[in-house]
């Protein structure tokens, strides 16, 4: 089986070529991928299929070629991902599957997304992020008040309280959540705000906690949510954040019809994996 790495700040996957959509994906298969000491290891798989040879994509066959299938390093179905929607382009180019000219559409269980390239970095169009409902997130003893956000995926957004630093928060079990509000579960951004940086309205720090990968080093929905929630803050509607993650640093714009999530998009390796031996 062909393989490549990538990553978008930190935000790593296993890419792997599947145009006619013939590869038979398992849950246990794709856990097995993403395992960091018996496999390849990553944050996720992107199967890259032509939509027309998809079940899930097959009606956006005339509106983009290629179709972003992920899936969580647990083996579970995502809707969508940011960062995995910019490496997935980033690995089109770079194999000669699309020209760098213009924007460039993918499909993707939540919607049709479009790329556009400027040198390593990769902005992507996505869905505007709507606030839906309050919510809360339990760390242990503690409960921190949020707001839940839909970007085509289901977020919380949690602001710390004062004096309680983002970096000494644990995210080595998930934080609770109210399974009501959540039914499919949700990934929990915890933000703390940042001194300004030059071109933008915002800036936050984040830390996230992806639901079917645990705590990831970046999350590309997650900024888009957590950028919509400061500029809420703010009093503002549209505008420019910069958001840290541990793995670096993403650029959200919002205006009133889109969400651009912008950042370094890179391929590191291409490799060959025996699926057989990942079960031994």
């Amino acid at each position: 089986m062909e393989f490549t790495k990538g990553h978008g700040t930190g935000n790593d996957f296993v890419i792997l070529p599947d145009p006619q959509g013939r590869l038979a994906l398992s849950p246990q298969l794709v856990a097995a991928l993403c395992d960091r000491r018996r496999g390849v290891g990553g944050d996720g798989v992107l199967r890259v299929v032509r939509a027309a040879h998809h079940p899930a994509a097959a009606a956006s066959a005339q509106q983009a070629e290629w179709f972003m299938d992920y899936w969580n390093s647990d083996g579970s179905i995502a809707e969508m991902c940011g960062n995995g929607a910019r490496v997935f382009v980033r690995y089109l180019l770079a194999k000669g599957l699309v020209t760098g000219a213009g924007e460039v559409p993918v499909a993707t269980r939540a919607g049709l997304v479009l790329a556009a390239v400027d040198g390593d970095d990769i902005a992507v169009q996505m869905r505007r992020p709507h606030l839906f409902d309050v919510g809360a997130a339990r760390l242990g003893a503690l409960t921190v008040a949020g707001t839940a956000v839909d970007v085509g995926n289901p977020h919380l957004v949690c602001a710390l309280p004062h004096g309680l630093e983002l970096d000494r928060i644990d995210l080595t079990v998930a934080p609770g959540y109210d399974p009501v509000l959540f039914p499919a579960g949700v990934n929990v951004e915890f933000t703390t705000p940042a001194d300004p940086v030059a071109g933008t309205d915002r800036h936050v720090r984040m830390r996230v906690y992806e639901r079917g990968s645990a705590e990831t080093l970046s999350c590309g929905t997650g900024a888009c949510a957590v950028a919509a929630v400061a500029l809420r803050d703010a009093g503002r509607t549209t505008g420019v954040v910069a958001v840290d993650v541990p793995g670096g640093r993403l650029t959200v714009t919002i205006s009133d019809e889109a969400c651009w999530l912008a950042g370094p998009a890179l391929l590191v390796a291409d490799g060959v994996i025996d699926p057989a031996a990942l079960t031994v």
